[in-house]
């Protein structure tokens, strides 16, 4: 029984360790994208009139919580909020009535419970089983900025109707196939089966409108708002790094990281067969 318990014991370190050396697939450098605050952001950004990378995350979150009405009467769910930028901004901007948040990377978690005291909770796992966490009340608003694409949507929305007030306002970035992909031969969906593969997308998964907007009918929701931001969002992320990388000659595995996602941008936003799009919706 020793024996056994020494055993959990060092292998709990050796995972503890290697969690602190390599980083968690998610992890973004955001000192390479252009952001050396302590309470980063690190989305692809809304990228109209701007080159300033703080700028144009802060506008994807204000694309995103304007097209909702969040406003300083709501209870506020943030989901996979990365390093803090948000909920900073959420509060400073928006003040709402309560912010509390979920996020994977414990690091982060740990961060923001020391440099926000004022958000409400924040819990260290998937936004895919909120029904684990006791929060302190249903939401008005759940907010997920650029991070939902990884998973399946009828996950998602399974998990976020669990804490939504009747009448809650639901918005998040995904991605949808264009009606084009019908003409698409088997090498390129073949090639755009790798391509997401690489961002840990998967192509099946990824729906086109009709599908999108049945799902979301089907689990409760309604008021359904579909945004292209393809050209804000893919094209201008793309063009920032290139731009960026004329002035900065940094290697490692992180910038290779923002590299190869810029070039995936890139060949998304030029192919037309997927479109990153915000979608808004109210539940019942």
């Amino acid at each position: 029984m020793l024996l056994n318990s020494a055993t959990k014991i060092v292998k709990t370190k050796v995972r503890a360790a290697l969690s602190r050396l390599i980083p968690h697939k998610y992890a973004i450098d955001a000192s390479s994208l252009g952001d050396d605050e302590e309470l980063a952001w690190t989305n692809l950004g809304f990228w109209k009139n701007t080159q300033n990378y703080r700028e144009a995350c802060r506008q994807l979150a204000d694309h995103l919580a304007q097209a909702v009405n969040l406003n300083s009467k709501d209870h506020l769910l943030d989901l996979g909020c990365g390093q803090g930028a948000s909920l900073l901004h959420w509060l400073q901007d928006y003040q709402p009535k309560s912010l509390s948040a979920v996020e994977l990377q414990t690091e982060c978690v740990n961060k923001i419970q020391k440099l926000i005291p004022e958000i409400s909770q924040i819990f260290c796992g998937s936004f895919l089983n909120l029904k684990q966490f006791e929060f302190k009340q249903p939401f008005d608003v759940v907010l997920c900025i650029d991070a939902v694409y990884h998973n399946s949507l009828n996950s998602f929305l399974d998990s976020v109707t669990s804490v939504l007030n009747s009448k809650g306002r639901l918005g998040f970035h995904y991605l949808m196939r264009a009606d084009s992909c019908q003409n698409m031969t088997i090498l390129q969906e073949q090639k755009h089966r790798y391509l997401l593969k690489a961002a840990d997308v998967t192509w099946d998964a990824v729906p086109t409108e009709k599908i999108l907007r049945t799902t979301l009918q089907q689990q409760g929701f309604t008021d359904i708002q579909i945004e292209d931001l393809s050209e804000q969002v893919l094209l201008g992320f793309s063009e920032y790094i290139q731009n960026q990388q004329g002035q900065n000659q940094s290697r490692g595995l992180a910038n290779l990281k923002i590299q190869m996602t810029a070039k995936l941008c890139q060949q998304l936003y030029q192919n037309g067969y997927v479109r990153y799009i915000q979608i808004t919706a109210i539940k019942k």
